[in-house]
Order: C-alpha cells, then structure tokens, then sequence
C-alpha cells in the first residue's frame, strides 16, 4: 500500500474506541419542502427519529447517522433549503439529548457543506460525503465533489474535530467521467484531499457489496474502510471480517423497506448473530 498523505490515527478506533463499528442510519420522515412531505409535524419526525435512535443504542450499535432520506427525489448542494438544514439541525438535537451513540450526519444530496454546519451546531463526530472529490452524473445530474469548499468551511468555524467519512464510487449514479481512474486511484484522491474514513456501496440503497471487492478496497486505503450499502444479517459476518465496520438500516426495517421504521426485533437479531 501506497502512503498518499501522512498516516493519520485510524478514525474508527478513535471515535468508536473499538476496530469495527456498526452505525446504524436514521432514515428520516420526508422533510417539509420535499415532495413527500405528507404534513407530519416536526415533532412527530422528531419522536420517530429519536425512537430508532434508542432501538440502536439499546441493540448494541456503535453510532448512527441522521440523513434526510425522505426527501426524494434531492436536490443538489446548492438549491438545499434552509428549512432542510434547520429541521434537520432540530432533530438531531433532540437525539442526541436522548442517546450517547456517537452520531454523524448527512445531509442529501451531497450537501457536505450544510452537514458540517449541523454537525456543529449539534456537536457530532462526523460527516458523510457521498461525492468528496472528482465528479459523477447522479439522479440529481452532475454532482462534483465538496472537498475543497467543506475543508475552507470547516476551518472557518473551528469544526476540525468532525471527521469525513466519504464515499467512492458511490451509488445512485453513473462514473464513466472518471472511468479512467479507477477504483484504487480514486480513493487515493479522497485520502488525499484529507477524507478520514472511505465507504464502499453496492449500486443502489440496499445493494451488497462483493466481498473481494471490499478487500480490493481496503488494500488500496491508508484509512479504515466501512462498507456503505447491502449488509444484512446473512452476509454481515462475512463481511465485516474483511473491513472496519458498517452502516446500515434497509436491511433492518419492517419488510426490508427503506421507507418502513425501523423494526427491534431485526436489529436485535442482527447484533446477536454478530457477537455469536
């Protein structure tokens, strides 16, 4: 393995404290503003959140992440509303008071810039940036990456301790732009521009990964490698035996839905067959 950038103390063992982490996501209720907000108020998307919020604490997750899930389809980095950041930022107050998980954020689509700004408003750990360098064509269209701006920003408001957790070859959209770089290249440019964590995915929200597709990740990063999309209670041993942990919740949702709440009993099995 190739050092891109100086060797940085592992990210996963510094904030989780242990070498392989599960980080459940809160996929919230669509916000208002988005095309599917069906009028619910914000305290009621607030009581849902903080209710899978303790499901994972209770469970024996590690952490979890607040994403603007619902607001399908997303906009692009800068047509975020104001009200997006602002419910967004309410909400994770209001979890965080009621858990003591270690707590990321990521705001959809792509808006690293307005994830940092909440995540210090609320005092989280970390960011997810699902495009940090280079560029792709998403659902959104033409998505470029976020690094140069989010690292300015994050400088300017003393937010250093957030860390990034970022994506390569993320899901949800086409890399032929970069097809030239290839994978391995491609995280060298995302450690390079100062991400923290690389996260791998499968093509779509609640696609598996290969299993050597994540070691072929995890030889090409200096960094932890978590894996973003797909794992499941019959493929996470697997897995995580060959990375640093994982996010999930798809797989842990009433029929396996995304959309569906979360359901204990799936996460309380899921935990179980882990610690076997």
């Amino acid at each position: 393995m190739n050092l891109i950038s100086p060797q940085k103390p592992n990210c996963i063992q510094t904030i989780f404290n242990k070498s392989c982490a599960l980080i459940g996501v809160i996929h919230l209720k669509p916000l208002p503003g988005s095309p599917n907000y069906n009028k619910q108020s914000v305290n009621e998307i607030t009581d849902i959140a903080v209710s899978e919020a303790i499901i994972f604490e209770e469970n024996g997750f590690d952490g979890i992440i607040i994403e603007n899930h619902g607001d399908i389809p997303f906009l692009k980095p800068d047509m975020i509303g104001f009200e997006t950041v602002s419910i967004m930022t309410s909400v994770s107050v209001n979890v965080k008071r009621e858990i003591n998980l270690k707590t990321g954020i990521n705001v959809l689509a792509n808006g690293a810039l307005q994830a940092i700004a909440i995540a210090k408003a609320v005092d989280a750990d970390f960011i997810r940036a699902n495009q940090w360098v280079n560029a792709y064509i998403a659902n959104e269209g033409f998505i470029e990456g976020e690094a140069s701006k989010v690292l300015r920003y994050r400088r300017n408001i003393n937010a250093e301790n957030i860390k990034i957790f970022s994506d390569v070859l993320v899901k949800h959209g086409s890399h032929a732009i970069t097809n030239d770089r290839d994978a391995g290249e491609q995280i060298y440019d995302s450690i390079w521009s100062d991400s923290d964590v690389i996260i791998i995915t499968g093509n779509r929200t609640g696609d598996s990964v290969k299993k050597e597709d994540v070691i072929k990740f995890k030889g090409k990063s200096q960094l932890p490698v978590l894996i973003g999309s797909g794992v499941n209670i019959d493929n996470a041993k697997s897995l995580l035996s060959v990375c640093d942990g994982c996010i999930i919740s798809s797989s842990l949702k009433k029929n396996g839905c995304w959309w569906e709440n979360l359901d204990e009993e799936k996460v309380k099995l899921f935990v179980d067959k882990i610690n076997e």
